[in-house]
């Protein structure tokens, strides 16, 4: 599997630069956040009245690495990791230690970490807060099952739901954000006595076996059975098939419930913000206008906020928020630990009621150094005003992208909120058609980037891509 991907790759990217040959007046992200640093883009720069920027200085030297190469931890997965296992670049990165917002490679070498650890990272790699209550209950107590009482999960469990509207103040820890939609579809199966699921497509709500369902893309999915969930279409303002026209989507789940199910449903999930299937904003108003149609079905509305929560989108604490609405149940992970193994479930007393018929019992969910590490995370976030910074740092890198897709044709759309931002590159913004070549030789180039300058000054479209 592993191989067969890297040929793709190689192959898209040779396709690539053999399509580019064509086109070498084109010009694509004059923003110098993508430039190389070759005397021709200096040159460039300089004649736009700016100068290449190196990173900015950070007060932090990472330690001697003096553990096995890249090479050789590439070869140990081959042979005692699964195939599926992917990594990103020709040639992957060994990443040895991060600190805050950057990552370091077996040379020293200093990367941000644009993703965040795959959209994890809430606090900063190693944020001496967190580390420090980590560590401190590490000291006291790695484990101790929920059946014995422990202060570190009920504090946790009380900040967490001071943290929610409504009448959501019950909450379930599990171990990832697959094992919360699992337990909240559970959770409205039984509370509603019904068994159909509504979810979008382009949508990813996990890979385990059962979330593979509710999940709708055909890159994550296998042939197995998925059982009474029904994929409606997505509210895609860019690519939708009605735009920004939310009552048309809402017609479509109104007509799914009236011809695809009984009448009744168990529930409806979605992101917000959907994260895998590029960072697509639902259409405004959604959301209100199917929890009505779901809840009038006998169903459940569920927010998967695994990506878009803890401030993430600047403008709100958490993504659906930003339609207005108050769910009852949602899911959440990534962001919540920081990067430990977390998830948790919240929902109102009466629907947590149903899960007191049968013993429910999560061996790991609550881990008191778990609990510990994501009570530090809210504090963090809560003390250094990190949804404010989402809101300003995501505010003028959507500005300035737009700024750039209003004078490149290669930019099809520039969406998201705060930091979950998405660009989409096209070859025809008409026909919309996706520039996976050209994204696929970005991709890599961006990889080995040694400044970032960050003023808005030309850059060849060829020169980026040079050898």
């Amino acid at each position: 599997m592993a191989m067969v991907q890297r040929r793709i790759l190689r192959r898209t990217v040779e396709e690539a630069k053999a399509k580019l040959n064509f086109n070498r007046n084109r010009t694509l992200f004059p923003c110098s956040s993508f430039s190389t640093v070759t005397s021709s883009s200096s040159a460039a720069a300089a004649a736009s009245g700016g100068a290449p920027r190196q990173l900015p200085v950070f007060d932090y030297q990472p330690k001697p690495y003096n553990g096995p190469s890249a090479d050789e931890i590439l070869e140990k997965r081959k042979k005692f990791l699964g195939p599926s296992l992917f990594y990103y670049y020709q040639k992957p990165l060994n990443i040895v230690e991060g600190k805050m917002q950057y990552l370091f490679d077996e040379s020293g070498r200093r990367y941000l970490d644009a993703i965040a650890g795959v959209v994890t990272v809430s606090c900063g790699h190693c944020h001496p807060d967190v580390l420090n209550a980590i560590m401190e209950q590490s000291k006291l107590l790695q484990h101790a099952t929920t059946i014995y009482l422990h202060h570190a999960i009920a504090d946790f469990a009380e900040a967490l739901a001071s943290k929610m509207p409504g009448n959501l103040k019950v909450v379930y820890f599990v171990n990832s954000g697959s094992e919360a939609n699992e337990l909240a579809m559970l959770m409205a199966r039984l509370y509603t006595g019904n068994l159909g699921m509504i979810s979008l497509r382009n949508a990813y709500h996990g890979g385990s076996s059962n979330t593979i369902g509710l999940t709708a893309l055909n890159t994550w999915k296998y042939p197995i059975p998925e059982g009474e969930i029904h994929h409606v279409v997505n509210p895609d303002p860019f690519r939708g098939v009605f735009g920004s026209d939310a009552t048309r989507y809402a017609k479509d789940v109104q007509d799914h419930i009236d011809y695809g199910t009984s009448g009744k449903v168990a529930g409806f999930i979605a992101e917000t913000i959907q994260g895998a299937g590029g960072a697509v904003e639902l259409a405004p108003g959604y959301l209100k206008q199917v929890y009505d149609i779901v809840h009038k079905a006998g169903g459940v509305c569920i927010a998967d906020e695994v990506q878009t929560g803890f401030g993430r989108t600047g403008s709100h604490y958490w993504g659906f928020e930003t339609q207005g609405v108050i769910p009852d149940i949602v899911t959440m992970a990534k962001g919540i630990g920081n990067g430990l193994p977390l998830g948790a479930v919240v929902t109102t007393p009466e629907i947590a009621n149903v899960m007191a018929q049968k013993i429910q019992f999560n061996t790991f969910g609550g881990n008191p150094v778990c609990s510990a590490g994501g009570l530090a995370v809210l504090r963090v976030l809560d003390k250094e005003k990190r949804q404010a910074h989402c809101a300003d740092v995501g505010s003028h890198l959507i500005g300035r992208l737009r700024s750039l897709q209003d004078r490149h044709d290669i930019i099809g759309d520039v969406r998201g909120r705060g930091l979950m931002v998405g660009v989409e590159l096209v070859t025809d913004r008409k026909e919309k058609t996706p520039a996976k070549a050209e994204t696929a030789i970005l991709f890599e180039k961006m990889r080995g980037i040694k400044n970032l300058e960050f003023y808005l000054g030309k850059v060849d479209y060829m020169e980026m891509f040079s050898e």
